[in-house]
């Protein structure tokens, strides 16, 4: 008897999250290493051909992870169900303090299905969410990747299949805190690179020395944004601790009745001996 376990990562799929999670890497840092009379200075015009690259780079995710662990159709449409609330979850705070519900859903969502699917889930509910809050923009993309990688590090924390109770809340808890602040900040370098000669002191300079713009951008982070964060975090750690626990159970109750990981049932090379039962091998779970 074992607990309902985080879809595991299959080689196909870390190959999957390694070049997606490269080119994104690539998309936010580029324009760092630009030259100052270089073209390709700002995220304006690359939008539309990283969204082009992103698509089909989510679809192999989802395809390297079902390939690596056998997973069916259930697994998807509980994907998509996710994405949908998710998606609706957005309006009911965005725009004020940075007060964004579905933060928690996310964190815990990644937890339970694990980091290749939590991947897709953050992309794929803030493709949606864009569509239903009218939110498309250069910034889409970005923010498709930066949610990816948010919820994908709730599927990577340890203890998935042992950690339960207070201590699992106090864990999800402690990493939505520090990773809301980190999704500001690198949904921050996406916009802080369109902002040249706002100021001498925390615009982005196209061409300068990568330390001196890391040090304006230090700079802009605490003076633009420091208190939206701190919303975003500070709303995900209580709505966690309050009903992380239910959400959980509920999740996993779901993830079970969609039987992500099939019976296994086989017989032996030659099949039984006369008389004798079939050798089986079955894959349980407890209740919680």
């Amino acid at each position: 008897m074992r607990t309902t376990r985080p879809v595991r990562l299959g080689p196909r799929s870390v190959a999957a999250l390694v070049l997606v999670s490269l080119v994104g890497l690539l998309a936010f840092c580029w324009p760092l290493f630009a030259d100052a009379g270089s073209a390709v200075t700002s995220h304006a015009g690359d939008a539309p051909w990283l969204f082009a690259a992103l698509l089909p780079l989510l679809v192999a995710v989802v395809v390297a992870t079902i390939a690596d662990c056998g997973m069916d159709a259930k697994a998807v449409a509980m994907l998509g169900v996710l994405a949908a609330v998710g998606a609706a979850l957005r309006p009911l705070g965005a725009g004020t303090a940075g007060l964004e519900p579905m933060f928690f859903l996310m964190v815990l969502s990644g937890r339970v299905l694990g980091p290749g699917f939590g991947f897709v889930l953050g992309s794929v509910t803030m493709f949606a969410s864009a569509l239903l809050t009218g939110g498309v923009g250069p910034w889409m993309p970005f923010q498709m990747l930066s949610m990816g990688w948010f919820t994908m590090g709730a599927g990577l924390l340890p203890g998935p299949d042992r950690l339960r109770g207070r201590a699992e809340l106090l864990m999800l808890s402690a990493y939505g805190f520090v990773a809301a602040f980190a999704y500001g900040t690198v949904m921050n370098l996406q916009g802080w690179v369109l902002l040249q000669g706002l100021s001498s002191g925390i615009s982005f300079e196209p061409g300068a020395p990568v330390h001196e713009n890391l040090v304006r951008f230090l700079a802009y982070v605490l003076a633009t944004s420091l208190g939206w964060d701190l919303g975003r975090a500070a709303l995900t750690v209580v709505l966690t601790v309050t009903v992380g626990g239910t959400l959980l159970r509920a999740l996993r109750r779901a993830t079970r009745r969609a039987n992500f990981e099939a019976q296994v049932t086989f017989e032996g090379p030659e099949g039984p001996s006369r008389g004798e039962a079939p050798h089986r091998t079955y894959v349980t779970y407890e209740a919680e």
